[in-house]
C-alpha cells in the first residue's frame, strides 16, 4: 500500500457568508496552507481535520491501492487528486498525491 502526500494548497474564507448564516465557531479551522499530512491507507492523518477527512478519504483509499486517473485524465499527475473539504465558509483546497517513486 503506498502512503500518500496531503499538501495544503489554499485556504479561503467567506465572511460575508460566515456572518448571514454561521453562528460563531473557535477554532474551525487550524490549517495552515503549505501544511503537509502524510496518510497510511485509510488512517486519518494525526491533526487533520474529521470533516476534511470525510471529503478526501475516498480519494487517499484509491491512491493508497494504486488508483489513478480519476475522471479520465482530470489530473496533469495521473496519480493525485485536487479536493477540497465540505465548508462552504472556509474552504480548503488539499492536493493529494501518490508518494511512491513511480509518481515522482
Amino acid at each position: 500500500m503506498n502512503k500518500v502526500r496531503i499538501s495544503v494548497i489554499r485556504m479561503a474564507r467567506y465572511d460575508d457568508l460566515i456572518e448571514k448564516y454561521e453562528n460563531p465557531i473557535e477554532h474551525a479551522c487550524d490549517m495552515k496552507e503549505g501544511q503537509v499530512f502524510i496518510a497510511n491507507g485509510w488512517q486519518k492523518p494525526e491533526g487533520f481535520c474529521d470533516s476534511a477527512w470525510e471529503s478526501l478519504s475516498p480519494f487517499v483509499m484509491t491512491l493508497a491501492h494504486g488508483g489513478e486517473n480519476f475522471y479520465n485524465g482530470w489530473m496533469k499527475n495521473r496519480r493525485s487528486a485536487m479536493i477540497s473539504c465540505n465548508d462552504g465558509f472556509r474552504p480548503v483546497s488539499f492536493l493529494a498525491e501518490t508518494m511512491d517513486e513511480a509518481a515522482e
